[in-house]
C-alpha cells in the first residue's frame, strides 16, 4: 500500500497576505477629530465627495500614527455598504491597534442616519472582540465633518 502525503490528497490554495509599510509617512499623529479630518481629506477622492458615498478607514498604531488607509466600498447617492470582515482584515494585516472609520454624505447633510449609528455600534463591538478600538467615525462633506467621538457616540 502506497503512503500519500496530505498535500497529495488536497489541492488547495495558499493564502498570502501583503502589506508594504512606508518608512516615511506624510501624516502625523492623530490627536483629534480635526487632525483626522485633515488626514482624511488628503486621501479621500475629493472629486467624488458630492457624487457617491465612499466608506474608508484609517489604520493606526499604538501611538495613533497612521499606518495606512483603505477604501472599503463605493456606494450610491444615499448609501454604501461595509463588510466588517474586510475592515478587520485590513486592521490585522497592518498590525493596527485602532482605526477611524469615515464616509461622505453627497447630500451635504452632516447628521448621521440611523444606519450610520447602527453601523458604528456594530463595528465598535466587532473590533472589541479582537482588542481593536474604533477611535472615531467621521462623516465628511465638501466643507465640514461630523465626529461620532466628539458627540460621545463611540
Amino acid at each position: 500500500m502506497k503512503h500519500h502525503t496530505t498535500t497529495e490528497f488536497f489541492n488547495i490554495g495558499e493564502i498570502e497576505l501583503s502589506y508594504k509599510k512606508q518608512i516615511e509617512t506624510p501624516f502625523q499623529k492623530i490627536t483629534s477629530s480635526q487632525s483626522a479630518n485633515e488626514c482624511i481629506r488628503k486621501v479621500f477622492p475629493i472629486n467624488q465627495i458630492n457624487y457617491r458615498e465612499h466608506m474608508c478607514a484609517l489604520y493606526l498604531n499604538n501611538d495613533n500614527k497612521v499606518l495606512g488607509y483603505q477604501l472599503l466600498s463605493i456606494g450610491g447617492i444615499t448609501a454604501t455598504l461595509l463588510d466588517v470582515r474586510i475592515l478587520i482584515q485590513g486592521a490585522l494585516l497592518t498590525n493596527s491597534v485602532a482605526l477611524i472609520l469615515f464616509h461622505n454624505h453627497p447630500s451635504g447633510k452632516l447628521n448621521p442616519s440611523k444606519a450610520d449609528v447602527e453601523l458604528t455600534k456594530k463595528v465598535s463591538s466587532s473590533l472589541g472582540l479582537l482588542d481593536l478600538k474604533l477611535l472615531d467615525h467621521l462623516i465628511i462633506t465638501e466643507t465640514n465633518y461630523y465626529s461620532f467621538a466628539d458627540e460621545g457616540m463611540v
